[in-house]
Formats: C-alpha cells, structure tokens, sequence
C-alpha cells in the first residue's frame, strides 16, 4: 500500500516550504538560456513564492478561481504555478507551442479569471473577463509582504490542470488535487532515484507535465536541485549542460536521445557526474538504449504515465531495465489488465487487455474538468481505463501492444486525430481528410501524416496545407507530411479505417 495521504496538504507548501527551511542556501532551480543562467535557493524560491501568493491575494479572486500561466521556458512559469497552489487557486501551466486559437479555447473552457503572459505573448489581444498580467504585473504582484504561510488546503481540493488529447476534436481538462504530489513518492525509489544531492537537469518545457513533474516538483519535493534549458536548440547543449552542472540525473524523450547520439557527440563531454538518465513519453526502441549504454556507460530507466495519474510504471535502481517494456508498477500501486470488451476482474499474465489504475492512486485526477459523459467511460468500477493495450508477464513487466482508441504520439505528446483532421477540412479544396501516425525516415521515431482527399480537379498543395496546419495547430500537432488520395478507405459502414491509411 501507498503511504496515506495527509487530509490537510497543499501542494507548493509541500515542495518548498521544508527546504527553505532546513536548506535555504541550497540551489533549487536554475533556468539557463543562451545569455547566462538564473538561480534561485530553496529559501529564494519560497520567499517569491510566498510574496507572488500573497499578490494573487490580493486581487480578490474566489476559492478554487483558475490561473492560466502562458509563458515558455521560464523562471516566472514555475514562480506563476506554485504561487497559483500556495494561494489556494488552481494552476494551469498552458503549452507555449500552442496557437493564439488553441490558448483562447483552453481559457474559455477552464473559465480562467487570470491570465499571466510571459515575454513571448504580451502582446496578445486576450479577451473575456480575465485579469491579464504581464511582466511588469508580476514583479508589482511580487513585491507584496509575503504571506506567513500557505494557504491550508485539503489534499482533495483542486490544485491543477492539465489538457490533453482524446479521441474528440477538443482537448480536455485534467483536474489534479493537491494529493498528486504526494502520489508521485514511488517514483523515487522505483524509477527517478532522487535524493536530496541530487541534480536533476530536465530537456523538456515546464508547461508539459513530464517536465514540470519529473523536472520542477519531484527534485523540488525531494531536495533537490531542478536545472531547466531555455537556449537555442542544440543537440549538444545536453552533454554540455550536464557537465556543467554536474547533473546527476538527465531525463528526456526518446527523441532527445536519438538526437543527442546523431549529433551531439555525448563522448566528448564529462558525464562522470551522472548516475542515470530517465525516458518517458513515448516508446524507449532497444536499439536506441542500447546504442547510449554502449556510447556514455549510461543506464536509461523508463516509464509509463498518463496526464490522469502521471508515472506508475518504471524499471529503476529497483527494477531491472528489460528493454522494449517500460517495467512494472512501482511498488503500492494496484495496476492491471482489463479485458477489452468489458469487465473488472483482471486478465492473467500474458493475457492483453486495457491498461487500468485502481481509482484508489492518491495520483488519480479528481476527474476531467466539465466533461462528465467522458469521465464515464473513463471510469469502470473502480478502475480508470485507459487507451492501451497491454499485458503484463510473470514478473510484472508491462508489454504495449498500441492504442485501441487512436490517439496518437507526436514526440510524447497525445495527440486526438479528429483535432488535426477539424483542421484540415477548413481548408478550401479538402473534402476529406483524415491523420495518422506513421514511420518518420527513422524507423525508431514517428510523425503525424495528413492523408488528403481533394475536390475533383482541385490542387494537390502539401505546402499550402501544411502551413495551414502550422498556423491554426500547436507545433507538436501538425502533420509533418501529406499524402494525397482519391478516396479515404472505409469500412461496410463507411466508417474510416485508419489502419489501412498507407
């Protein structure tokens, strides 16, 4: 069983508040980009926090009112996120990479009362009845006495939100309460490994919750130091980066370590410092891992999560890496198979059926936010159910098997195909459309493709089509190819059969 939660918990007091106290002077988090480095200690951090907090305060806001963060890569996100917590107000860290369109929808549909822009988007022309804040907002909000203490919160009121992909064309909200923090602790000793020592240099954005978890809340929560990347993209920057801070944990996708062994040349950095490196969101290809042992000495620990309960399965400094399979539930966590078509008793090993959490994970979302038919089907008893295929071995290894429900992987991100296909039927000439993700030129990876039917004698433009795609759909969203076709295929019931998509 999973350590009970404590009934009052608040999320930002949890991460912060104990290490300002026993370790103020200690690095906390560090943003380096291309003109220098930022750094803050524990006692820094929390002093912001708590004046940032008491700022929000002030503003009058109701318990529970929704704080939109949209800022890239930033100090002022992670400052933004854990003053929304501390002051009792639900956060949400929304993607940079999204569109003007896809940020409006997200503030809509949260009912967000404060909006906080980063450099990038201050410009933006945000509408409604939220209170906008930019730079200058925030340094006059954070000049604020600060508050004696955080707001005392329950470990079941909301603290977050998280959108993600489903099989809709809109994105839905993933309300968290405060208690997920305290539901990512087997993470630690069954996959990140983190202690107080630690360093833990994160290759992801704040805003995506691989990164604000494993790279900002865990070594926070623990200790730790959290050093995040905002410079120029550069594959060798992570080499770079760990030998400069001396990281002693390095977590990315895939992507980011297929790129790094292309062009990044990791032997000709000192990586005496790390002890492991972490992947998560997307498949971990063996050939990939083995390529990084054989190159750095390295060990890569994988894992599997969800926006809805974050990391539960991992191998790790207690379980053995067994490549192609993300590893077993951590320790405490009640995970299973559940046949496809219906049932809550779990399927016998080697048996695959769809992945499930009991509902019971003190990590588990409090529900999807105004989405209650789709928090219906998510739900079967006392399991959450997934769109994954799997089954588990003697041992307790989890094996994938795809997705039933069609979403797709672009880069770690779930991705809804009826989100880019609304897309592309705006556009003059489509009349049918459908996306699916396919082989990229490296067999290990995958891309998004748009599969394209034209109006009789209509023009075949992919790059008319694409650059639509770019300007109404997140980076990670668009299609990075398009193939055009007389007919989409479709089953006896005219129902389209993504399968057999070339």
């Amino acid at each position: 069983m999973l350590e009970p939660v404590p009934p009052r918990f608040n999320l930002a007091h949890y991460c912060l508040a104990d290490n300002a106290r026993l370790r103020p002077d200690a690095t906390a988090l560090t943003i380096v980009g291309d003109g220098g480095a930022e750094r803050w200690s524990h006692g820094e951090l929390d002093l912001k926090v708590r004046r940032l907090a008491a700022g929000l305060r002030d503003l009058s806001l109701p318990t529970g009112a929704r704080v939109m963060i949209r800022m890239g890569n930033e100090a002022n996100a992670a400052l933004a996120y854990f003053a929304s917590i501390a002051a009792g107000y639900v956060a949400l860290l929304a993607s940079s990479q999204l569109t003007f369109e896809e940020a409006e929808f997200m503030a809509r549909d949260c009912g967000a009362a404060v909006l906080a822009l980063g450099a990038a988007f201050e410009n933006e022309p945000h509408g409604g009845d939220m209170r906008i804040l930019r730079g200058a907002d925030l340094t006059r909000l954070a000049e604020t006495s600060p508050l004696p203490d955080y707001v005392d919160t329950a470990a079941d009121d909301p603290a977050y939100l998280v959108y993600t992909s489903g099989t809709t064309s809109r994105p839905k909200g993933v309300l968290h309460a405060h208690r997920a923090a305290w539901g990512r602790r087997p993470m630690r000793d069954h996959w990140t490994g983190l202690g107080p020592d630690d360093v833990m240099l994160h290759a992801g954005a704040i805003n995506w919750t691989y990164t604000l978890g494993v790279g900002v809340v865990d070594p926070l929560s623990a200790g730790a130091s959290a050093v995040l990347y905002n410079g120029h993209p550069d594959p060798a920057a992570w080499p770079r980066l760990i030998e400069t801070y001396r990281a002693t944990i390095f977590a990315a996708v895939p992507g980011v370590f297929r790129q790094i062994l292309k062009y990044g040349a990791p032997e000709t950095a000192n990586l005496s410092s790390l002890r492991h490196a972490l992947s998560a969101g997307a498949a971990l290809p063996s050939s990939l891992l083995a390529e990084w042992r054989a190159r750095t000495g390295k060990e890569i620990y994988e894992a599997f999560g969800m926006s809805e309960i974050s990391t539960f399965v991992s191998s790790g400094p207690t379980t053995p890496v067994r490549p192609d399979s993300p590893g077993r539930a951590q320790p405490g966590r009640v995970v299973a198979a559940l046949p496809p078509d219906g049932g809550e008793t779990p399927l016998a090993p080697g048996e695959s059926g769809l992945l499930a959490v009991h509902r019971d994970d003190p990590g588990m979302m409090l529900g999807y936010w105004n989405r209650p038919e789709e928090e219906r089907e998510a739900f079967r008893g006392e399991w959450f159910v997934s769109g994954d295929l799997v089954d588990f071995d003697a041992d307790g290894y989890m094996w994938r098997h795809g997705r039933v429900d069609e979403v797709m992987n672009a880069g770690g991100y779930r991705v809804s195909p009826a989100e880019v296909e609304k897309r592309l039927l705006e556009i003059s000439g489509v009349v049918e459309a459908a996306a699916a993700e396919r082989p990229g030129r490296d067999a290990t990876a995958t891309i998004i493709k748009a599969f394209v039917v034209t109006q009789d004698g209509g023009p075949k433009d992919d790059a008319a089509i694409l650059e639509y795609c770019r300007a109404h759909l997140a980076a990670y969203k668009c299609p990075r190819a398009v193939v055009f076709l007389d007919a989409l295929p479709r089953n006896a019931n005219g129902k389209l059969n993504r399968a057999a998509l070339p």
